[in-house]
């Protein structure tokens, strides 16, 4: 009984879906963090590189998790507009907090190490971003 639970449970949360979510988000993070090591190293200042890896991070990311994660495979004009608006608004919204919270953490709580501080939001984020992506943009084709 508990086997068969934890099996259901299991197969609940470790699917081809989640998985996949896992290694594109894990993919996508280097994408910001590699991108954000670039610009500081450049000499641009944290804030503008913040919002510039969140950029290359975000098109990337709906690529992927369009058509490897969620296999959406709608690629009508309309549904496209409308399902990209809905990725972009989420996750610029995370990028809002990403920004906020390095600003924060930085400038407010006085962190040297913004790099430590990127780790930190980039977790909260993926978790946030996971769930914008399952919940209101990625909805299977009857659930629209």
């Amino acid at each position: 009984m508990l086997r068969e639970k934890l099996g259901i449970l299991w197969s609940k949360f470790v699917n081809r879906e989640t998985v996949s979510y896992l290694i594109f988000g894990v993919l996508t993070t280097l994408v910001d963090w590699l991108s954000y090591a670039a610009f500081r190293h450049g000499g641009m200042n944290y804030r503008l590189a913040t919002i510039c890896c969140q950029a290359a991070a975000i098109l990337f990311a709906y690529v992927t998790n369009k058509i490897w994660v969620f296999q959406s495979y709608n690629f009508h004009p309309m549904y496209l507009i409308r399902e990209m608006a809905s990725f972009f608004s989420c996750r610029i919204l995370t990028a809002v907090f990403t920004y906020v919270a390095m600003v924060v953490m930085v400038d407010g709580m006085g962190i040297k190490q913004d790099m430590i501080c990127k780790i930190v939001v980039s977790a909260i984020s993926l978790v946030l971003n996971y769930i914008f992506s399952k919940l209101f943009i990625f909805k299977k084709a009857g659930s629209r």
